[in-house]
């Protein structure tokens, strides 16, 4: 992997003719065909259009969780990051990158600190350096109360909270959301809502949200939809 403009070009991230196909039975679908995609640092970006068109896919080449078939994924100015080796991407995904999904995937076995600290543990952070982080981005989030509880004890506005913090613990510069608000009230998605804004907001991070929601992605600066394998901007 080379780096062309020694990461200052402003570049979060960028794909150059990036596709990827799946089969089903007999069947090959192009979910993305030579598309294009350029995300500067602080840019918000939201994924947008019906199921089965490839969002989450996009977002999963994105996160350097599924590699596309063709094509360059480009990060800080670098020109390809699938060239790194399985091992690299994991450091790479762990250090500079954030993930909130639709469900919390946080483990009911350890407590609400414990989760939010896990990317820290799995950096080999000291214990309490690590849960000392985990627990500053936890009272950010309104859990201060809840630092102890374990992820069956909180509410799913409190578990999708505690997923935010956790993404944010390693401060990655890129956070990617595939529908964080999609089993939440309208109420509690709107806090959410305002949560997710806030990390551009406060933090300057680079958010890419896949979302359903209109009024949510009317917040981001950016939308783009995906359409016959292309990356069609809608704003």
């Amino acid at each position: 992997m080379t780096n062309n403009n020694n990461n200052n070009n402003g570049i979060a991230v960028s794909l150059k003719k990036v596709s990827k196909t799946f089969t089903a039975g007999e069947e090959t679908v192009n979910i993305l065909n030579e598309a294009d995609l350029e995300i500067k640092k602080g840019d918000t970006f939201a994924v947008t259009g019906e199921s089965g068109t490839g969002k989450s896919t996009l977002l999963h080449i994105i996160g350097t969780l599924l590699k596309p078939d063709s094509g360059l994924v480009g990060y800080f100015g670098n020109s390809n990051i699938y060239d790194l080796t399985d091992a690299g991407l994991a450091r790479f995904r762990n250090r500079n990158i954030g993930f909130v999904f639709q469900f919390h995937y946080l483990l009911n076995e350890f407590s609400c600190l414990e989760n939010t600290a896990m990317p820290l543990f799995i950096k080999k952070e000291p214990k309490e350096k690590a849960l000392k982080t985990a627990r500053d981005y936890l009272c950010e989030m309104g859990l201060e109360k809840r630092l102890n509880f374990k992820p069956y004890m909180l509410s799913g506005g409190e578990q999708q909270r505690a997923a935010i913090a956790r993404a944010l613990v390693c401060s990655p510069e890129v956070i990617l959301m595939d529908e964080p608000t999609g089993n939440l009230d309208p109420r509690h998605a709107e806090i959410l809502h305002n949560i997710i804004i806030g990390l551009n907001k406060k933090y300057g991070k680079t958010l890419v949200v896949v979302t359903h929601d209109k009024e949510f992605s009317n917040m981001m600066n950016h939308k783009i939809k995906i359409a016959g394998g292309i990356i069609e901007h809608i704003n």
